[in-house]
């Protein structure tokens, strides 16, 4: 079940997001398209509701319970990003806006950039491990969350790997650059 609520969700993220576009830039409806474009966050409710209702019902933690909190964590640490990045090429296609904003090529810039998105992966490892916890706390059985805690492990090493290949190994880029 919480399969098919993961999936309805990140349709739900895509379709509420375009409708709020479409309502903003080719209806000219701008409060419409402001309205729904704040609604984006409830799809992130729908599914924390749907999860913890899972698990109190006496389901076994699953993949899909700690795919859950990853999705929730990377929507609230990226998810004003992903409208932002949306918003601007949409307006750019269809309303004649300005150019969308790109990542600096290189340079400090892109160093400032690379550790900047790696903190926004740290809120989104952090939001998502405290979900995680939260899961833990709220079944009380470790035999039946075992894969919760198998989650923070996996977020933990892809944070620091993100952490090496990103911001760490653009900054001693940068530095051999300019030496």
């Amino acid at each position: 079940m919480v399969l098919a609520v993961i999936v309805a969700c990140e349709i739900g993220f895509w379709v509420i997001l375009g409708a709020g576009l479409v309502a903003r830039y080719l209806l000219r409806l701008r409060r419409l398209g402001a309205a729904l474009l704040v609604c984006v966050p409830l799809v992130d409710l729908v599914l924390l509701g749907a999860t913890v209702i899972d698990l109190r019902r006496g389901a076994t933690a699953t993949f899909v319970h700690g795919l859950a909190a990853a999705y929730l964590g990377f929507s609230i640490a990226f998810g004003h990003s992903m409208v932002r990045w949306a918003d601007q090429r949409f307006a750019h296609r269809f309303a004649g806006g300005p150019p969308p904003w790109k990542p600096p090529k290189g340079g400090p810039a892109r160093v400032r950039y690379e550790w900047r998105e790696w903190g926004k992966a740290v809120l989104a490892w952090a939001v998502a491990c405290a979900l995680l916890g939260g899961g833990i706390l709220l079944v009380g059985d470790f035999s039946r969350t075992e894969e919760l805690v198998a989650w923070v492990a996996r977020l933990t090493v892809v944070i620091v790997i993100w952490l090496l290949a990103y911001p760490v190994w653009t900054t001693i880029s940068h530095r051999s650059a300019t030496e």
